[in-house]
């Protein structure tokens, strides 16, 4: 079989892969575990079972912190692990599309674009999150008219307005999914002595946060250890504690999309306000942040549809037509241009 065009969204959470072709083909979360010797024991699903259950003997590493590369090495077996997966049988190396936050350095590109190289790719192209879930929206268009997307991801929330295939203006926070789970663990430790783990706070994030305070407060019951003794117990948390113990991170996502408003021109502000904002990405699962977000900043807003999907969706549109990603400065590089850090 011959080499073809794959995209991944590479994310802090979890690693999704799209091929042209076949759709989404891969989505497992982002971990690689090791033991004392450095020996790969487990990629993806198998590393992610290990997390918090694992002795001293194994070590779960998460490669990336807040969207950008904190363990070179473990982001390049997590990419080789996706690649051969999903291209065991070809002749060619693939083309690859790999998503990276709006607002990534030049270093952290290259240190992204030379992993994909390392990892199997015979070129390779960055495009940023934003604009990948605006074609996944069917926002994605050449004509002059901005529309602003929300993409809340696990470590990373990228706010950007979109207009003529490109992002004119942008902000990447590191207030995300991740950080609504450490505001419910802090929460908890700081109100009750209570110690949670992230599963179990993302749990209960799911289960009864919200972005608003519910009409009928709901409760439910976790395991968790005390801070004091240090012995297992069951306890109820309830919808009120969650939502109080996440609104700072919302609020901070708040100011954000009204910073990337003021720096905007007016007549992109004016199409956003006619246009809406759209939210995607996991974390604009949370109930009620749509309307959370359009009662603080007085704009129409919306989740869109397949939210957690709407990045690796744009990515697949780019890739049936990589016009559109020539035509607005986005360059492949070939693997001798990746290894030397060449640029054309």
């Amino acid at each position: 079989m011959f080499g073809t065009n794959i995209g991944i969204d590479l994310g802090t959470v979890s690693v999704i892969a799209y091929m042209e072709g076949k759709g989404i083909v891969l989505s497992e979360p982002s971990a690689v575990a090791y033991d004392l010797s450095g020996n790969i024991v487990g990629v993806g699903k198998k590393a992610y079972e290990m997390l918090e259950k694992n002795h001293s003997g194994i070590k779960v590493v998460k490669p990336l912190h807040y969207g950008v590369v904190s363990d070179f090495t473990a982001t390049k077996h997590l990419l080789t692990y996706v690649i051969s997966k999903i291209c065991k049988n070809m002749v060619f190396k693939p083309t690859v599309v790999v998503c990276i936050p709006s607002t990534v350095t030049e270093l952290e590109k290259h240190t992204l674009l030379d992993i994909a190289a390392a990892s199997g790719a015979a070129k390779a192209c960055l495009i940023e999150e934003p604009l990948a879930a605006s074609l996944g929206t069917g926002l994605g268009s050449d004509k002059p008219k901005g529309a602003m997307i929300v993409d809340i991801g696990g470590g990373t929330t990228d706010i950007a307005i979109i207009t003529m295939g490109c992002v004119a203006v942008s902000k990447s926070l590191t207030i995300a999914g991740n950080a609504f789970d450490e505001c419910i663990q802090n929460q908890l430790r700081r109100e009750r002595d209570i110690i949670v783990g992230a599963k179990t706070a993302e749990y209960i994030k799911i289960k009864i946060g919200s972005a608003l305070l519910r009409d009928v407060e709901l409760g439910l019951t976790v395991k968790g250890k005390s801070n004091i003794t240090g012995m297992p117990l069951s306890f109820e948390v309830n919808s009120t504690e969650t939502f109080l113990a996440m609104r700072p991170c919302l609020e901070k996502i708040v100011e954000g999309i009204r910073s990337v408003l003021e720096e905007s021109t007016p007549e992109l502000a004016s199409d956003v306000l006619e246009s809406g904002i759209y939210l995607t990405g996991g974390g604009s699962l949370l109930r009620s942040l749509d309307k959370m977000i359009s009662s603080k900043t007085g704009i129409k807003t919306k989740v869109a549809a397949d939210p957690i999907n709407c990045v690796i969706t744009g990515i697949g549109k780019a890739l049936a037509d990589i016009d559109i990603l020539s035509k607005n400065g986005y360059v492949f590089k070939t693997n001798t241009q990746l290894n030397g850090y060449e640029d054309n």
